[in-house]
């Protein structure tokens, strides 16, 4: 980042640098063990087994069979393996008979529906905006099958981050693939948004900080929200650094839908997806009847009005008519539904547009806005308050910390792209660690960085260090292959290792910091509630077109709304 606005002097300096997370991953050799009885599968193990050494530790003996492939089949599919399958394992004495069965899961397209929810935990996904006001988000599983396809295809991680970042800025002349990354920018446009928030200014402040947190922990681990009102308080990220980034996503459009309603004036147009792309919808077809019935319902809502005297009454009314635009609003003139999607895009640049960056006023959709309305840099808000901002705008960039050098962002782009592809370099010290770490911890139950959101300052130091590396430069040169991370990982000794509880360890690593056994792990919901429909015969493994949300269209989630709205007989369906 270039010049710090007065009174933000602060810079990181050298030392900062120095901190392990902030340092680039080091290749480290495997450490020479003493390992007579030939316990060591991989290099992995070296590592463990070494660290296991110096603690005078000893690792658990190797599970069971019949426990190894119910382990292996609950954490990479979600369900409990079928009676023939853990017959097949059990009558199968070759040497690579657990790397059949992990291939085999691998393999399976439940292992994308288990591993996608993981990242899907992380991204915040939700078929609603949550917070004051909660309105559906009927597009949103669109963003929910690009992360369960991208898990399953293998998608190179590196790519998964450009495209949730920057798809559409990335083009292509495949429609389908097109249309995929239009979708995985949905990963900006879901969370969580105050639909009721008086100050368009402050609406947009809040978006870009939620913006800003879900990328830098999902991606990054680091906590840079914290720089909003302040330089961070532990990391060596100035609030100028995070108004480098505020600039970049305050240049995007952010595209979530949602209607014009009582105390909800915050709506936004959707993305459309190519027209020759190969896409589902889920909204129904409107028929022609059904179209002169919504017509004739707006036309009597709006009638109505006219007569009306009571204010909050007409407030109800004209929220029914934005549901029932709504209603012919998601389908084209012949009734087809139209390919829509959530998700974002750039502002127009300020050449051109006959606009003055930072005017006040811009019609968005039906609503004025009144925030940044064009692409450009962000002012440093006082103490982040909308109503101070700085004179000096900081320019669009990154964290000074890790990269010294400000990107290079061209002044008609919003900076999305150069921001992906500055997160998913082999040359960014966190990325691969970050992403490593959390996948060792959905395998063994804590990570080798027991702080998995926080890499930095106030989060804990890695137990083993050079393993990390080692799994980072190793994940990164294998194509960044989740799949092939994962099957490295379930076949090394250390997790086929059993749980029991020995009293010498105890005493030693009560919390299994250096992984002697496989800690004890409960059922998740969702694991138990598939494992029971799976036993009993229940379990649609079909996969869904839509959702439930996706079917009831736009509108609010409050049935205090919906209740309110039929006792005034103004609509007699479910919202």
């Amino acid at each position: 980042v270039a010049a710090t606005p007065a009174g933000h002097e602060r810079r990181p300096t050298e030392e900062d640098r120095q901190f392990w997370a902030f340092r680039a991953p080091v290749r480290p050799n495997p450490p020479v063990v003493a390992d007579p009885s030939g316990w060591v599968r991989t290099p992995l193990d070296q590592f463990a087994l070494k660290k296991l050494s110096e603690q005078n530790l000893t690792p658990n003996r190797i599970a069971d069979k019949r426990t190894l492939i119910r382990r292996a089949t609950l954490d990479l599919i979600g369900l409990p393996p079928s009676p023939s399958e853990v017959q097949a394992f059990l009558l199968d004495d070759s040497p690579d008979a657990f790397q059949t069965v992990i291939d085999r899961l691998l393999a399976s397209p439940h292992y994308g529906e288990r591993w996608g929810r993981h990242w899907l935990d992380l991204a915040r996904y939700a078929e609603s905006t949550g917070k004051t006001v909660n309105f559906y988000y009927p597009h949103a599983w669109r963003y929910r099958d690009y992360v369960i396809a991208a898990f399953n295809k293998d998608k190179p991680y590196d790519q998964f981050i450009k495209e949730q970042l920057a798809g559409d800025l990335m083009p292509s002349d495949d429609p389908d693939i097109e249309a995929e990354r239009l979708i995985a920018t949905g990963f900006l446009a879901i969370g969580p948004k105050t639909l009721n928030e008086r100050s368009g200014l402050k609406y947009e402040l809040d978006i870009v900080d939620e913006q800003i947190d879900v990328t830098t922990q999902a991606f990054l681990g680091i906590t840079v929200a914290c720089s909003r009102c302040h330089d961070h308080k532990f990391d060596p990220i100035p609030q100028a650094d995070y108004y480098a980034l505020a600039g970049i996503f305050r240049s995007t459009e952010v595209c979530y839908g949602t209607v014009s309603y009582i105390n909800a004036q915050r709506q936004t147009r959707l993305v459309t997806l190519p027209e020759k792309a190969n896409v589902e919808t889920a909204a129904p077809h409107l028929s022609d009847r059904e179209r002169q019935q919504l017509e004739a319902q707006i036309k009597d809502a709006r009638n109505s009005i006219r007569s009306m005297k009571d204010g909050l009454q007409q407030f109800f009314a004209q929220g029914r008519i934005s549901l029932l635009q709504a209603q012919l609003d998601a389908c084209e003139v012949d009734g087809r539904p139209k390919r829509l999607a959530m998700g974002v895009r750039d502002k127009p640049t300020p050449a051109g547009t006959g606009l003055r960056l930072g005017s006040r006023g811009r019609r968005f959709g039906d609503f004025t806005y009144d925030g940044m309305e064009a692409i450009g840099d962000s002012p440093v808000y006082v103490r982040g308050e909308p109503d101070q901002p700085g004179e000096q705008r900081v320019p669009r960039g990154t964290l000074q910390v890790i990269s010294s050098e400000p990107l290079a962002i061209a002044a008609t782009s919003s900076g999305r792209l150069e921001l992906a592809n500055w997160i998913a370099s082999r040359n960014n010290p966190l990325t691969a660690r970050v992403m490593v770490n959390r996948v060792w911890l959905q395998l063994f139950s804590h990570g080798l960085v027991p702080t998995a959101d926080d890499f930095g300052l106030a989060g804990q130091q890695p137990s083993h260090p050079e393993l990390l590396d080692h799994l980072a430069i190793r994940f990164m040169e294998d194509g960044w292959s989740v799949k092939r991370l994962i099957r490295y990982l379930v076949t090394s000794r250390v997790y086929q290792l059993s749980t029991t509880a020995d009293n010498g360890a105890m005493e030693i690593d009560p919390d299994n910091v250096f992984f002697w056994r496989m800690q004890p792990r409960r059922f998740d919901a969702e694991c138990l509630r598939d494992a029971m429909l799976a036993v009993s015969g229940q379990l649609t493994v079909t996969p869904p077109v839509g959702s439930a949300v996706a079917r009831a269209g736009e509108g609010p989630r409050s049935e205090e709304h919906t209740s309110e709205l039929q006792s005034r007989g103004l609509i007699s369906y479910a919202v």
